[in-house]
């Protein structure tokens, strides 16, 4: 009768035989293993006995790559601090924070699942397998559409009109009012249209305050195709059922859902609804990052109409709509109060002209936590550490000036046309006196300007459309960028110089560009070597630039910092002594500055 063996009876088997007198190499070949294996289970069987011969777990003892515990601690903190914040975002902002390095989105997802913050779900289809479609600049098509879910006090339930930017996400209308009729619906359009401009098309589902298509005993044109038809815009309509076809404006329903009306009280009246929405708007548009577009925020990539394309096209309203005079003041989709007169008073005893014949106004605005000060058609950056500041803006059609305190901050260009400036007293805005400093020099035809942006978690940054790979370790930092229309200029806040990079781009492309002004550096050279990071191999070894370095065994697995000087590596170890010192043999550009290797598939 055959009797099948365990794995740990065979192996005590062979650990007998050897110690009966066989020959190891013998006993091996019977078994069909090793003379090494032989060799440890007598071993084993040495140390432990019969238990020893269990087959052990493979785990390593020690993770050198494991997040460290005060990563993981930030990241159950700010989940703890933000329900609805996921793995994503949850990276983006360890980047902003300064951690170095930053962990992966799946180690990220781990944490979470251990301490239970989120629940095990099946892998679903990768981002990358769905088709996303979305028009290649911004104002070519609004996605609009209405929603509940608004509570009010009495039990009803308010309407919000919604419309976003389909390239850029930006929330152009959002209206919250007690119906959603065809009027409220056309004077939340024009209003959003006397802001940002006529866009190209809008698309919306088949409600009766959109169209009269499917209008019974026969279609007829409603109030808002009129409007459409007069204005140039192309009316498109999704398919019957068929709500993903909006699908950008439906996520933008979802978001507001989950971050305000969820947790919301119940509002008293509409106006207290409205301001609510209006602040939230303001932060989604501004300032809270969007994974769709690379943790930028929608204002990022937006760009309204410019004076001159408005001036083109006159715009027309139905009577008894009229477009909002201030967007900061006045909801961007509410109707203006017939008793309103946007013009200056011609009979001011201020002296208001500036030395060309314009109209200049000053106004005091404080500065929100996000740092980011929106007026009108402009964006002033100020960074969340003037949080709660006062600063006063001397506003004119061609300079900003910016002062706090009677001390001035920053010079400006302009982008306030006659229009935006006659809206300012409406904002509280009151009649300037002298400019506290000189005017910015116009903009030269194809003559340089510089703007600033943050680079993103990734060590990108979007212009125009397109990223700039500035660098990784300038993660969550603020730039200054230099465009001639050939190449890039990178500088950091002090006017360091960072790199250069071809970047290719019209005249016109450049005025455009948001918050861009007159170039008056060109980025002076870093003082001292870059600073790179590099893992030490198995034998001791590290790589700089294709060259090679040999640091010592003793250093193996372990990350130094590498002083890459014009002449000389320099090589520290994690406490700053030096521990190597080599001469340098090329003068290629250093492309990588982090240690990835002892991250990579660690938890």
């Amino acid at each position: 009768m055959l009797v099948e063996l365990s794995v740990v009876e065979q192996r005590y088997h062979a650990v007998m035989e050897v110690l009966a007198g066989s020959p190891v190499t013998e006993v091996a070949a019977r078994y069909g293993v090793s003379r090494k294996s032989v060799h440890s289970w007598l071993n084993r069987y040495g140390e432990s006995g019969l238990g020893g011969l269990v087959d052990r777990s493979h785990r390593p003892r020690s993770h050198p790559g494991q997040v460290s515990a005060r990563v993981e601690a930030m990241v159950v903190q700010l989940r703890i601090e933000h329900p609805r914040w996921g793995a994503r975002r949850l990276l983006f902002e360890l980047g902003r924070a300064g951690v170095d390095p930053v962990p992966s989105r799946s180690t990220v997802y781990r944490v979470l699942v251990r301490h239970r913050l989120v629940a095990a779900t099946p892998r679903k289809r990768r981002r990358e397998d769905y088709r996303r479609w979305e028009r290649p600049a911004p104002m070519q098509l609004w996605q609009m559409d209405v929603m509940g879910s608004v509570r009010m006090v009495d039990g009803s339930e308010a309407k919000l009109i919604s419309g976003v930017d389909d390239h850029s996400r930006f929330s152009v209308i959002a209206s919250v009012t007690a119906r959603a009729t065809s009027r409220a619906v056309c004077s939340a359009l024009t209003s959003a249209l006397g802001v940002y401009g006529v866009p190209d098309q809008i698309l919306t589902d088949n409600g009766k305050q959109f169209t009269g298509k499917y209008t019974r005993p026969k279609p007829a044109e409603v109030l808002f195709d009129r409007i459409c038809r007069l204005n140039g815009v192309e009316h498109l309509l999704t398919k019957i059922r068929s709500p993903t076809t909006t699908g950008k404006v439906e996520r933008w329903h979802q978001t507001i859902q989950r971050e305000l009306l969820d947790d919301h009280p119940p509002f008293a009246t509409i106006a207290a609804a409205q301001a609510a929405v209006d602040a939230w708007r303001e932060e989604y548009n501004t300032t809270r990052p969007h994974q769709a577009l690379d943790m930028a925020s929608p204002a990022d990539r937006f760009q309204p109409r410019t004076a001159e394309e408005r001036a083109t096209m006159v715009l027309w309203v139905p009577p008894g709509l009229q477009p909002s005079i201030d967007e900061e003041t006045t909801p961007a989709d509410a109707a203006v109060p017939p008793t309103a007169d946007p013009s200056p008073r011609p009979d001011t005893d201020t002296d208001t002209d500036t030395d060309d014949g314009g109209v200049a106004w000053e106004i005091e605005r404080a500065v929100p936590p996000s740092g980011n000060v929106s007026m009108g058609p402009q964006q002033f950056w100020f960074g969340p550490q003037r949080a709660g500041e006062v600063l006063t803006f001397w506003i004119d059609d061609t300079t900003v000036h910016i002062s706090s305190g009677g001390l001035l901050l920053k010079t400006l260009p302009s982008r306030f046309s006659s229009i935006d400036l006659a809206r300012l007293p409406r904002a509280g805005a009151r009649p300037a006196g002298p400019p506290p400093a000189r005017r910015l020099p116009a903009l030269t035809p194809g003559g340089a300007v510089e703007i600033d942006r943050t680079v993103t978690a990734n060590g990108l940054v979007s212009i125009a459309d397109k990223h700039l790979p500035v660098g990784s370790p300038l993660a969550g930092q603020r730039v200054t960028i230099r465009l001639d229309g050939r190449t890039a200029v990178v500088m950091l806040r002090d006017a360091t110089l960072w790199k250069t990079l071809p970047y290719p781009i019209s005249a016109a492309a450049r005025r455009r560009l948001p918050g861009h002004r007159p170039a008056t550096t060109s980025g002076r050279p870093s003082v001292g070597p870059q600073r790179v990071q590099r893992v030490v191999s198995s034998r001791g070894g590290i790589q700089v630039n294709k060259q090679r370095v040999q640091v010592g065994m003793s250093h193996a697995r372990a990350i130094v910092t590498v002083e890459v000087g014009e002449t000389i590596l320099i090589i520290r170890n994690e406490a700053g002594d030096i521990i190597a010192e080599t001469p340098r043999t090329n003068t290629e550009e250093v492309t990588r500055h982090k240690a990835y290797s002892r991250t990579v598939n660690q938890t």
